[in-house]
């Protein structure tokens, strides 16, 4: 077994017996594979919907490495990310992961992945989504650029 995956695996089941949230756990490790940071899910301790152990373990890294960039990083987790946690580890710029499980695995046992996956593609009406007033909100987006603001 993959001794980060093993490590994942690890944090999951800690956060399962200290009823912390589901069965999730994530590593992210450096190129020489020094762990940086891990953790398990934190939903129902932080009573967090956020607190995924893929975010939490990036919110840590982030912190301690005291960079947003992960670029250099590799994230290991227990299973197969979620659509908010793919969009963190795209935001944190890392390029690899591996996971355990996969989205069928989390659908299984009750995890409603599938539904937000389904949204994307444009193929339910999970939430309703409507824009208003872009005009008047173009005033911000342009002050940012027009401050060299930084885009990541």
């Amino acid at each position: 077994m993959n001794k980060y995956i093993k490590l994942a695996i690890d944090c999951a089941n800690k956060g399962i017996k200290n009823k912390e949230g589901g069965p999730f756990g994530a590593v992210i490790v450096d190129k020489d594979g020094n762990v940086i940071a891990s953790s398990n899910n934190r939903v129902l301790i932080d009573k967090d919907p956020t607190a995924h152990a893929e975010i939490v373990a990036i919110r840590r890294a982030c912190k301690l490495l005291n960079n947003h960039d992960l670029s250099n990083y590799i994230m290991y987790t227990s299973c197969e990310p979620c659509p908010m946690c793919l969009a963190a580890i795209v935001w944190a710029n890392i390029k690899k992961v591996y996971f355990a499980c996969d989205r069928k695995d989390a659908a299984r046992i009750g995890f409603r992945d599938d539904d937000i996956y389904e949204f994307i593609k444009g193929n339910n009406d999970l939430i309703s989504l409507k824009q208003l007033d872009r005009d008047e909100c173009m005033n911000l987006m342009q002050q940012y650029y027009d401050n060299n603001g930084i885009t990541y």
